[in-house]
């Protein structure tokens, strides 16, 4: 191959989403501060909100009742999705928010054949303007997720180090799987992100082991710890990056969009 040939050639964009059916396992958490890791790393970044509780929105600090243009109105057809897709205050960072109008969006296109391919079509569309896309889904394997599973080209699947963290996994797994034998033949499972993590408990350690024998060179090396700065960032409407870049947070999660980087 000439350096010609070498130069013109971009990597294809890493569509991700992030997905597990059980709540509060650190979904929307990973979404803004690993979108905002590899922004600080100079990709260029979107981050796709498809929770209808509009959590990863609110927490990069947009009001989601003022919100005209958002993932709603651009799965609709009603507008493009350039039209919807906000600036942030980090450069290579954007966002296509959610509002509380998208509530009604699985309940509209839950008779149709195709609906699993209304994000797909949207992120087709957009995907050569970044190099990394990440989607945040909500805490349930509705249309919303199977869309997500439809549009990514894989999956990470945060898990909190707690009792009953396998609790429910399995249905997740199947669904991967089922997304994968329909939809998406190419839908991998990017990698299993422990988070949460409590180093002073047996506990966590425990279901560390437990994670890393399951699901072997899966897990990532960085682990998430349960960290009141993060825990804080959200309401400022910052990821922990802007909020508190020192904190043990911060340093994990610029660790795990480095294992990205380098995968």
């Amino acid at each position: 191959m000439s350096n010609a040939n070498k130069t013109t050639m971009k990597k294809a964009c890493e569509i991700i989403a992030i997905a597990n059916q059980k709540g509060g396992v650190g979904k929307t958490t990973t979404a803004i501060n690993l979108g905002a890791s590899l922004a600080i790393a100079e990709k260029k970044v979107l981050i796709i909100d498809v929770d209808p509780q509009a959590n990863t929105t609110t927490g990069l600090g947009i009001d989601k009742k003022k919100i005209e243009n958002d993932i709603y109105a651009v799965l609709e057809g009603k507008i493009p999705a350039e039209q919807a897709i906000l600036d942030y205050e980090l450069k290579f960072l954007k966002v296509l928010p959610s509002s509380r109008n998208f509530a009604r969006f699985e309940l509209e296109v839950a008779a149709e054949n195709n609906n699993h391919l209304y994000l797909k079509n949207v992120v087709d569309q957009i995907k050569d303007q970044f190099e990394y896309i990440i989607i945040d889904s909500p805490p349930s394997l509705g249309i919303i997720t199977i869309n997500a599973l439809t549009a990514a080209k894989s999956v990470l699947i945060p898990i909190q180090t707690e009792y009953y963290a396998l609790e429910g996994l399995s249905d997740l797994i199947d669904t991967i799987e089922r997304t994968r034998e329909t939809f998406n033949p190419t839908l991998e499972i990017k990698g299993i992100l422990l988070t949460m993590y409590d180093e002073r408990t047996n506990l966590s350690k425990q279901v560390e082991d437990e994670i890393r024998k399951f699901f072997s060179a899966n897990v990532y090396s960085a682990i998430i710890p349960r960290n009141v700065r993060l825990s804080e960032a959200p309401s400022f409407g910052k990821p922990i990056q802007l909020y508190a870049i020192k904190s043990a947070g911060s340093q994990a999660y610029m660790a795990l969009a480095k294992e990205i980087l380098n995968q």
